[in-house]
Formats: C-alpha cells, structure tokens, sequence
C-alpha cells in the first residue's frame, strides 16, 4: 500500500503520530459534513426517507467492516452510551462477578462499576504481568483462566490502548462462550485500522466511538449487538426505533413494538444529517483501503523503531504480540520527562503519554520521515 496524505489536509512539516487520540479528516469526510451543514439552509432537501435510508446504509458499511448482518447494528454517539445500553441487558445471578483488565479506559471502567454495584457483584480486575516480553500471552492466560460460570459479563478493549497488546479475543470468546458468559468488547482503538470478526470472536456487543481508526466525526459511533441481545430494554424510548416509523402517517399510532435486530439501541436522532455523510465517506475509503493493508502499511513503516528498540535495549514486547497503528513504547519512568514531552512538541512532533508508555500510533498518511523525526528526539534522551 503506498502513502495516502494525499487525501487529507495535514499542514506541512507536522509529524501527526496520535491517530489512536483523534484521526485528522479525510479530505473526502471533511466535504461530505460541509454538504451536510449546508443542506439545512434548504430543509426541503432534506425528505422523510433520509431519517432511515442514510443510517441502514451505514450500519451495512460497518457490517462489511466486522462480519456482521446490517440489522445487528446501531448508531450511537459515544462508547459510553453503547456500553452502558449492553450493560444494563446482562443478567447477574446472586454471586456473580464481572472481569476487565487493568488501566482499562475510563468510560468502560466507570460503566462496568456502575453495574456492578446496581447488582451488588464484585469486579475483578485482573492485572498485567510485571514483564514486557510476553506480557500479552500471559495477560490473556491470566483473562481466561479467571472465566467461570461465575462470570456474568467480561468488559475489554480489542487492544490496550495504552499499550497497544493485542489480546486474543477469539481464545476469551470462546471462553465465554463456554461458560455462558457475556463478552463485551471496546473496539474504539482497533476497528477501522484492524481486522476484526464479531461471530469469530464470539463477541456480545461490540461498542465503537467514530472519531479514531474509523476517521468519523465526533460524538458519533457504531455498535453491534448480538441477537441474545434483541429484546433488551434500551436507555431511550425514542420514536424512532420503533417497528415502522419510517411511516409518517402512523407516528401517532405509538407502536410499542421495536424494530428489528438491534433498532431498539440507536440513540433517538441518529439520523444525523451532518455526521451520517462524514461516517459513510470514511467507511467507504476504509473498505476500499481493506483493514488488513493499513495494518501492513503501519506494521512497515514502525520498523526503523523496533530496529532502534533493539539496538538501545530496551524492554519491548514480540511484535506479533503488538499492533502496528497503536504501538506501546515501554520507557523506564526516570526518562519520561517534561523535556521530553516539550521536545516533541517543539519539534512538531505529536504522541501521547500513557503511564509509561509513549503510544505512537500512526496511519496511512505518515512516511518514515514522521518516524525518524521521533526517533531522533528519542535518541537525544537516552
């Protein structure tokens, strides 16, 4: 895959490598929300079957990008929302108890806590090992190993996103599988920019917030929802997800039946006439980019610093073990400086700090020049 800056408009002479904060726009997605912006100004332009068309078409974008059927899938406008509407539609026994990981994000902590005490369940926090090399490995055995059939509901991302670890999802989905467990996943910082099998993987609800590896608009999102989830109560009792109101004339009818699949989880409103126009634009380049070269794409251009990794020796984990759009460097604390913070920025370089890892997290439209600019601050410090 060559480099694709052309399709965005970074300034010149930046060295953007935090994707895994915030994706820059495609130009593409950048002119499908000014269109969007514009079409208000006339709301005549704007007809009854835009309210659903739009989103379906969206939902079976997204579908293509996780293996699952259209009909599964919601709009939402933030991981927080999506999770918590999967959360609530667990059933815990008396006894029960609930897993994440470690420094997980925030919103998927808070969530899962939140749910824990509604139900008087105990969270387990299972913990990473003290080493880098081998760390996933070990860290999925220790996930795995405490599944039982007292595990109401395990909660993780799709990768650490801090560290960038690729967990083995296929292993802790069967699992959960195997013991009646549910297996709610945070794909916000892999999907778009990683393969990723929702029915493989054995996968509950899949939440994804837009603005990352998906190159979306903020305050929007994806989910997909299995159909064990189909008749759960929603957080919303909006109109809209409700069995035929794409019919204007029987809105007053106030069906109590919902739609199909997982309509009932779309956030009220989801037919964003700004931002459906962006998310499409963006998962229609992804899908024509395929997943798996943006990840061949990032997995080449990160080799002079694995290459630099070695040489200084320092700890890293194998990198198979490691995604390439959102990589880990583990540094010792003593070299995690303001200066060194300061110094990337005073160079135009741009990554994020994550305890003690520095997250690089490039895309298609970075060169190698972006990773020798890092790495020649880096070298300054060690």
């Amino acid at each position: 895959m060559k480099n694709q800056n052309h399709l965005f408009s970074l300034p010149e002479n930046l060295h953007y490598l935090n994707g895994a904060y915030m994706s820059p726009n495609l130009k593409a997605v950048e002119q499908a929300g000014i269109e969007g912006v514009l079409r208000k100004s006339d709301p005549t332009s704007i007809k009854e079957s835009d309210f659903f068309e739009p989103a379906l078409e969206i939902k079976s974008l997204f579908g293509k990008l996780i293996n699952s059927p259209a009909s599964q899938n919601a709009l939402i406008p933030s991981a927080s929302y999506g999770l918590i509407n999967a959360l609530r539609n667990v059933p815990f026994r008396s006894g029960q108890y609930a897993i994440m990981v470690s420094e997980e994000f925030p919103s998927d902590h808070l969530a899962l806590r939140k749910i824990c005490q509604d139900h008087k369940a105990d969270l387990k926090v299972i913990p990473p090992p003290e080493f880098i090399k081998g760390r996933t490995l070990k860290w999925t055995e220790d996930i795995i190993e405490s599944i039982t059939e007292e595990t109401a509901v395990v909660v993780m991302s799709s990768i650490h996103w801090m560290q960038g670890l690729k967990f083995d999802l296929r292993a802790i989905g069967e699992k959960c599988r195997s013991t009646h467990t549910y297996f709610i996943v945070d794909g916000t910082q892999s999907v778009g920019a990683m393969p990723m099998d929702v029915q493989e993987f054995n996968i509950d609800a899949l939440i994804c917030a837009s603005y990352k590896w998906l190159l979306g608009p903020y305050s929007s999102g994806l989910a997909y929802y299995s159909e064990k989830l189909n008749q759960g109560e929603p957080i919303e009792h909006s109109w809209m997800t409700r069995k035929d109101s794409h019919d204007f004339d029987k809105l007053t009818s106030y069906p109590e039946d919902y739609g199909s699949g997982a309509m009932r989880y779309n956030v009220g409103e989801f037919s964003n006439f700004i931002a459906l126009p962006m998310l499409k634009a963006a998962l229609e380049q992804i899908l024509k980019w395929k997943v798996e070269n943006i990840q061949t794409y990032c997995f080449e251009l990160l080799e002079p610093l694995r290459a630099f990794q070695k040489r200084k020796g320092l700890e890293m984990e194998d990198e198979i073990n490691m995604s390439s759009h959102l990589y880990g460097l583990f540094l010792p604390e003593s070299l995690l400086t303001p200066k060194l913070k300061n110094d990337f920025k005073t160079n135009n370089i741009h990554v994020s700090t994550r305890g003690n890892f520095i997250r690089v997290s490039p895309h298609v439209y970075n060169t190698v020049p972006d990773i020798e600019a890092f790495i020649k601050v880096l070298d300054t410090h060690l």
